[in-house]
């Protein structure tokens, strides 16, 4: 759970803007929207297999890309 210690002399934009980052970071605003419908098992895992397989190609393009470098 994010949090942050303020300090008395420190402006409230400030903190609030620190705070706004460590929210993001520890992904609570794509969880909570992960979890605002009901998501069924079978299309829970195409989504994974179809981000598994985004990796995959992301890969295999960068090594293909180190392979054909001319030096």
């Amino acid at each position: 759970m994010p949090g942050i210690r303020v300090n008395p002399e420190e402006p409230f934009e400030i903190a609030l803007k620190r705070f706004r980052k460590q929210v993001e970071k520890g992904g609570v605003i794509a969880d909570c929207r992960r979890r605002e419908a009901y998501e069924k098992p079978s299309i829970a895992s195409k989504r994974k297999e179809a981000a598994a397989r985004k990796r995959l190609m992301k890969r295999l393009r960068r090594v293909r890309m180190r392979e054909n470098r001319d030096y």
